[in-house]
């Protein structure tokens, strides 16, 4: 099971990776980061697909997309000065409890 979660956490970062670069892409016009983005992208789904031969794929996803939607909305905060008001922390927040909710008390991670 452990490696089922580094190998979920892998592909949330190269995911992470990708989306951030592909705001840098200015619609694929720029090579290296249009490389990053595919990728990226390519490691992403590789590691997602190891983390899915044993995890449910609801769970699987829920988590990627959690951690995603967290990681990439910090760097659009720290990185591009996006402005986060209060319902997208509020958002945020119920993101991330969804997310320890699955981790700790769901009976569905265990194959």
């Amino acid at each position: 099971m452990l490696w089922n979660y580094l190998y979920l956490t892998i592909a949330v970062v190269f995911e992470v990776v990708a989306t951030t670069a592909l705001k840098e892409t200015q619609g694929f016009t720029r090579l290296a980061p249009s490389l990053v983005v595919v990728v990226g992208y390519g490691f992403a789904f590789y590691f997602l697909a190891l983390a899915l031969r044993t995890m449910p794929v609801g769970v699987v996803y829920a988590l990627w997309s959690g951690a995603g939607i967290l990681l990439v909305t910090s760097i659009g905060w720290l990185w591009f000065r996006q402005v986060l008001d209060v319902p997208a922390l509020a958002g945020m927040a119920l993101i991330l409890a969804g997310v320890v909710v699955i981790n700790l008390f769901s009976k569905t991670l265990v194959h």
